[in-house]
């Protein structure tokens, strides 16, 4: 249950960060920045070997990088709509 926890936190951080290194904010709150840090976890280490340390069950860097290409997908996607 504790690493359930961690990983949430984890999660929700890695989303602030992204967020705010695209200049975007991630519609959902906290929420989605937890989705944005799964999704992001997900993608950076599907695309690229595992990348500095790993908390809570998360490559941080992958993570990160992952997140920000989530972020800048889906803000191109969100202003094409407008």
């Amino acid at each position: 249950m504790l690493s359930f926890i961690w990983s949430l936190i984890v999660g929700g951080v890695l989303g602030a960060i992204a967020g705010a290194i695209v200049g975007r904010n991630v519609p959902g709150g906290i929420v989605g920045n937890i989705i944005v840090g799964f999704l992001g976890s997900w993608v950076g280490t599907a695309l690229l070997p595992t990348i500095g340390p790993v908390i809570g069950g998360f490559a941080i860097i992958n993570s990160l990088l992952g997140a920000v290409i989530c972020i800048a997908v889906f803000s191109f996607f969100a202003g094409r709509g407008r």
